[in-house]
């Protein structure tokens, strides 16, 4: 399963009209954070984009079709996401507008999207790998499905998460981002499998349900975590513990001494 656009692209997308005035474009920049926009019809169709560079010197009260950029390169959701990124890296964009046939927007891929889609990412892959292990050490048949899990009864199989990669995690699910979790389903009982640290933003965030691949496994058998969890008395997401003081394992801090 090849990765597509319609799986990393943001959907809630801020756009501007043709009528908008730089003023205005500038005080959501200010307000935003976000160096651009699409700018879209009435139909809601995409008709340019306005940037930040496109406001440089421009009188406040000028409209934002005098000068946006009409020549776009867009993507569309069924694209794969390597090709979207080839796009982006051979023509300089760091964004790409997400339209359908008729043109109208669907959302917007960004090169932060890209690399996102590299980082810990729940890769079918991973799942079929974690599926054909367990069919083959315990002779039993596992089947896969996609479908939402209540955060409230997952149980951990891992009892630390890290604090810096927590502020990550509920910010992509702030935005909608989140990657799915992993999970086995076995006598009623879900075991949170990968995502740990979603499963901790979510209950952080307020957010009650996520997006999950779960691998559905008989009753009849014993699972290595199982033993684990037992040993280690973690029952749900408020039993992990979330080391503050430390940086995740692959962050490396260093200071320099500048009066040498």
């Amino acid at each position: 399963m090849s990765l597509k656009v319609k799986d990393y692209m943001t959907r809630d997308v801020i756009t501007v009209k043709p009528e908008t005035t730089v003023r205005e474009v500038i005080d959501l920049i200010e307000t935003t954070g976000h160096d651009g926009f699409p700018v879209l019809d009435k139909e809601g169709r995409v008709v340019g984009y306005i940037s930040s560079r496109d406001l440089l010197r421009k009188p406040a009260t000028m409209r934002v079709e005098e000068i946006m950029s009409k020549q776009l390169y867009v993507a569309r959701e069924y694209m794969d996401l390597r090709d979207a990124a080839r796009v982006m890296f051979r023509t300089g964009h760091s964004k790409l507008p997400v339209v359908d046939e008729k043109g109208k927007l669907l959302g917007i891929i960004t090169n932060a999207d890209v690399i996102r889609s590299q980082i810990e990412r729940a890769d079918p892959k991973k799942v079929e790998k974690l599926k054909k292990t367990i069919e083959t050490v315990h002779d039993v048949k596992v089947e896969v499905t996609r479908g939402k899990v209540e955060v409230d009864r997952l149980i951990p199989t891992q009892t630390k998460v890290f604090a810096d990669e927590l502020k990550g995690r509920i910010y992509e699910l702030r935005k909608g981002l989140a990657e799915p979790v992993v999970v086995i389903r076995k006598g009623g009982r879900l075991f949170l499998v990968d995502g740990h640290h979603r499963a901790v933003a979510a209950r952080r965030a307020g957010v009650k349900k996520l997006d999950a691949y779960i691998l559905d496994v008989p009753d009849c058998i014993e699972l290595g975590i199982e033993k684990l969890v037992k040993k280690k008395g973690i029952k749900s997401v408020e039993d992990i513990e979330v080391i503050e003081d430390i940086p995740h394992p692959l962050v490396e801090i260093t200071f320099r001494n500048m009066s040498h």
